[in-house]
């Protein structure tokens, strides 16, 4: 038993500090153009801090409460840990990852007149993100704005509201081939969050073997058996 606690409270404090750095990014967003202008410097920190601080505390009440099981091979365990964090990330209003995405692009792409370096940027965008795109959606789109931009012969603003609605034609008619449908959205917001759970319970994994790793090699720890990740729970860690 020892072990273990020695093992996952490196291992949790890893996991809570990627948390703990995800709740800035709503934060800010939400409270951008809405703080009292009558707060200026030290007030402003203060204030943020506590709003973060708030978050933060509201998340990690709920991972004390709720059992995550470290397995990501598991189906089962990779939904009930995908609900957990939704549940986290309603109580503690945060981000979820398409809300963070649309964000990101929101922010990145204002200002960019032309077509094509919008499109390059949410490309960018994607990569960055470590999203693939295996439908070869993009290289659809980029076909799509030379077809536009050939009939225009000249290159696509964002402004040009003609000109975008031909393109905004050419897109649904590259969605009907590829069998996307705008009602199937949140489909697809489901199975990105189940992606996400997945890749952090990897982590989670990751962490806990090179914890492991680490301990076994210290005397006091030579004769213990290690426990198996999937048994450990990270609620008696918190």
């Amino acid at each position: 038993m020892a072990f273990a606690t020695r093992l996952f409270s490196r291992s949790t404090r890893q996991s809570i500090m990627r948390l703990e750095h995800s709740i800035p990014a709503r934060s800010f967003a939400k409270g951008a153009g809405s703080s009292p202008p009558s707060l200026k410097g030290d007030e402003m920190l203060k204030g943020i801090f506590l709003e973060v601080k708030k978050k933060f505390d509201t998340a990690l009440g709920i991972l004390r409460k709720e059992k995550i099981t470290i397995d990501p091979d598991n189906p089962t365990a990779v939904a009930e840990y995908a609900k957990v964090m939704k549940t986290v990330r309603e109580k503690a209003d945060l981000f979820s990852e398409s809300q963070r995405i649309k964000y990101t692009i929101e922010t990145r792409t204002q200002g960019i007149p032309d077509a094509r370096t919008y499109l390059l940027t949410l490309k960018e965008i994607r990569i960055k993100r470590g999203l693939t795109d295996e439908l070869g959606a993009e290289a659809m789109m980029m076909d799509a704005l030379d077809k536009v931009e050939k009939e225009l012969k000249k290159p696509l603003v964002r402004n040009d509201k003609k000109g975008m609605a031909l393109l905004m034609a050419e897109f649904d008619k590259i969605n009907r081939k590829l069998g996307i449908r705008r009602e199937d959205l949140p489909k697809y917001e489901e199975q990105l969050e189940l992606k996400i759970a997945k890749a952090q319970l990897e982590e989670l994994k990751k962490d806990a073997f090179e914890a492991m790793d680490t301990q076994k090699k210290r005397e006091e720890f030579k004769d213990e058996e290690m426990p198996d990740v999937k048994s450990l729970d990270i609620r008696n860690f918190i």
